[in-house]
């Protein structure tokens, strides 16, 4: 059976003048409008097609790719307001998606971005989107563990950090002192998950903590010694961004790596720059 609102994959039953009718299960016939249908089709082929409500409150399906589906978080621009029913948003598809005023936490501007919730209006069947989104965050049993890895959405700056939706599915927390450079509201990221709090909240980071970062950074840092004949121009005070473009990691997990090296005697700290102590071949006489 098809589902409204995600991506489905639907053989065809007939083609007449309009395009073609694929078989939609208990919903019955969902016609796939010509211009959507794809130029290498093959007799016996399936379709993988978005089903929703057009204009007319008909099942059709498309071809295009939506930003976002039924179930999910997305930024979105918002395109339009009219004002008997609300904004609409640029989605991916050729017929915008409504964002109702009870659905707005707080009203918006045509050419403003928002985090939205996609969902499906129980009464009318019809793809809607809210701003609400704490009503849609999961508040349930916390099945998430600590270094667990994630996708994120980031949705807004506070004074602590970012926030950020987790796996489609709840709220996370990005601190500032964790991240090497500021981040953009909408912006999708891989992430894991640093401490899962009593209230179901997640503190989060952009890198593996623990053993699984420090031990592959404190190897790729002693490879970048060995390079730089037994010196490297980096320590505990060189610059996050700095760190993250040479690395791939943040301040913090530099810190972490260097730490470790220090206390195994592998490195020395020369204010500026460290050196690598365990390999007398980079710097003879000493």
């Amino acid at each position: 059976m098809a589902t409204i609102g995600r991506r489905n994959l639907l053989s065809i039953e007939r083609a007449s003048v309009p395009g073609l009718y694929l078989n939609g299960g208990e919903l019955g016939e969902i016609l796939l409008p010509g211009r959507y249908i794809p130029s290498d089709l093959k007799p016996g082929d399936k379709l993988d097609v978005f089903v929703y409500l057009d204009s007319e409150d008909r099942l059709v399906a498309t071809t295009e790719i939506s930003h976002a589906m039924v179930g999910e978080f997305a930024w979105l621009k918002v395109i339009s307001i009219n004002p008997r029913v609300g904004a609409f948003l640029d989605w991916g598809l050729a017929k915008d998606l409504l964002l109702p005023f009870r659905e707005q936490e707080v009203p918006v501007r045509a050419g403003k971005w928002v985090a939205a919730y996609v969902y499906l209006d129980p009464k009318s069947n019809r793809i809607v989107a809210s701003t609400r989104l704490r009503r849609h965050l999961n508040r349930s049993g916390n099945t998430y563990q600590a270094k667990q890895p994630v996708s994120l959405l980031v949705i807004a700056r506070t004074p602590l950090g970012y926030n950020a939706i987790v796996d489609n599915d709840r709220l996370g927390l990005l601190y500032h002192n964790n991240l090497a450079a500021p981040l953009t509201a909408g912006q999708k990221l891989k992430g894991f998950v640093r401490i899962v709090r009593e209230d179901g909240k997640l503190d989060l980071s952009l890198d593996p903590s623990g053993y699984q970062r420090v031990m592959p950074l404190k190897q790729k840092i002693v490879n970048a010694l060995a390079q730089g004949g037994g010196h490297l121009g980096f320590d505990d005070a060189s610059s996050p961004p700095a760190i993250r473009e040479k690395f791939g990691c943040s301040k913090n997990a530099f810190k972490q790596a260097l730490g470790a090296l220090y206390k195994s005697r592998r490195i020395s700290f020369e204010k500026p720059g460290i050196k690598l102590l365990d390999n007398t071949r980079y710097s003879p006489g000493r």
